[in-house]
């Protein structure tokens, strides 16, 4: 028969593993399952950015359009294949109809209510616990070589530090001086004082460190087949055999819609495949990250490497590490940097990102199963929002009040 466990997190990516510190820190034992390996999915290539400058949704007003022109072109920041798969096609029509004023302002303050808790937590969690996972503080920056497209973001500067979003907007030539890294003939950029960095595999790493040294239990590889609610809790059958948990928790990410189908939940989360090449540290890299805005594309440096990310691709399943999506970050870099490789390639790799159709976490109860928690739907926020979400997660599970409003993000909210 299956040992009991108080609580059971489905997913061990940052998502999970946050949420499972931070249960364990209010004294509830836990046990984390996952398919594959700590940290391996959405949580391993992404560029490991900790953004509260990006509390401004994807849907605002204009993106419709600029998304139209983009989404046929391989190239593109963002990228559609042409499918027949209504779900997506459903998923785009809501995601178009909340490109308004009203809806952008409400998804701003709540995922700048997440952020900024995340943020001030994930520095306590970092000297606290000793993540040893290259934490940094020192900002992020926008970057641009298209005049037009600087004063339309320095435009809106204002509007983000009415928000309480800090932005100090640069000239590119003074900028190019201070950044040596860069070429010249930039037009600008954008400093965010409050965004912060750290290396996302160690991080995962880091946590399970932690997690396995408080006595919580972690099984990498083994695969949830079956989730059978009930009255009293949540029976779980593995490839590794039953599990039971008085509690648990779905932190699946993009593969949540699936998970909630099947308890009678529809969630509105569509996969948005990305992508990241990862080199060998150049000798001359940015100080600190930098979003190439012209094009989406992120650059990071770390102590040893160099990370390229970004694009969007709504291909739904699709396994393919696309040449021409991994040749746009490549480009970008170039035409922005002295240095745009390293001397080695390290990694070349996809994930996807869980997108909501409103650009908010998914974080709550299932209505129909009391016992039964679902945190996704962060889109590219994963780990901007971990620790934040985690801290939600405890709180409202042991019943305690959460430090932030969690109404926003709420399971029901789409139904």
């Amino acid at each position: 028969m299956a040992v009991r466990d108080e609580v059971i997190i489905v997913g061990a990516g940052a998502i999970g593993l946050a949420t499972a510190l931070a249960l364990s820190e209010q004294g509830r034992a836990v046990r984390v399952l996952d398919a594959g390996r700590i940290g391996g999915g959405t949580s391993h290539g992404n560029c490991g950015t900790i953004t509260p400058s990006h509390a401004p949704p994807l849907a605002a007003p204009g993106v419709p359009w600029r998304a139209l022109q983009w989404m046929l072109s391989p190239r593109a920041p963002l990228y559609i294949p042409p499918r027949l798969d209504p779900a997506l096609w459903r998923w785009l029509w809501q995601f178009a109809r909340r490109c308004n004023r009203a809806d952008w302002l409400h998804s701003t303050q709540a995922r700048a209510a997440l952020l900024n808790d995340s943020r001030t937590r994930l520095a306590d969690w970092v000297q606290r616990h000793g993540l040893a996972c290259e934490f940094d503080t020192r900002g992020l920056d926008y970057v641009f070589r298209s005049p037009r497209n600087f004063d339309q973001h320095a435009a809106e500067c204002e509007a983000l530090n009415a928000l309480g979003i800090t932005t100090q907007i640069l000239d590119g030539g003074r900028y190019a001086r201070q950044e040596p890294a860069f070429r010249d003939g930039l037009a600008g950029a954008i400093h965010f004082p409050g965004d912060a960095q750290l290396r996302p595999d160690r991080f995962t790493a880091e946590l399970a460190r932690v997690l396995r040294a408080r006595g919580v239990v972690i099984e990498e590889h083994t695969r949830v087949l079956t989730l059978r609610p009930d009255a009293t809790g949540v029976s779980i059958m593995t490839t590794d055999g039953p599990r039971m948990g008085a509690e648990v928790v779905l932190g699946t990410g993009p593969w949540s819609p699936q998970w909630a189908r099947q308890l009678g939940l529809r969630i509105p989360i569509q996969p948005g495949k990305g992508y990241s090449l990862t080199y060998a540290r150049p000798a001359l890299v940015p100080q600190r990250p930098v979003v190439l805005k012209d094009h989406s594309v992120f650059v990071i440096a770390w102590a040893q490497s160099l990370r390229l990310g970004g694009t969007m691709e709504f291909a739904g399943a699709d396994t393919r590490l696309t040449a021409a999506r991994l040749h746009a970050l490549d480009d970008a870099a170039a035409l922005y940097l002295r240095q745009p490789r390293g001397p080695a390639l390290q990694e070349r790799w996809y994930g996807w990102r869980p997108m909501s159709v409103d650009d908010l976490p998914m974080l709550g109860r299932v209505p129909a199963h009391p016992h039964v928690w679902i945190a996704a739907g962060h889109g590219m926020l994963g780990m901007s929002m971990s620790v934040g979400t985690g801290q939600l997660m405890a709180d409202l599970i042991n019943g305690r009040a959460p430090a932030i409003d969690p109404a926003p993000y709420r399971v029901e909210r789409c139904q």
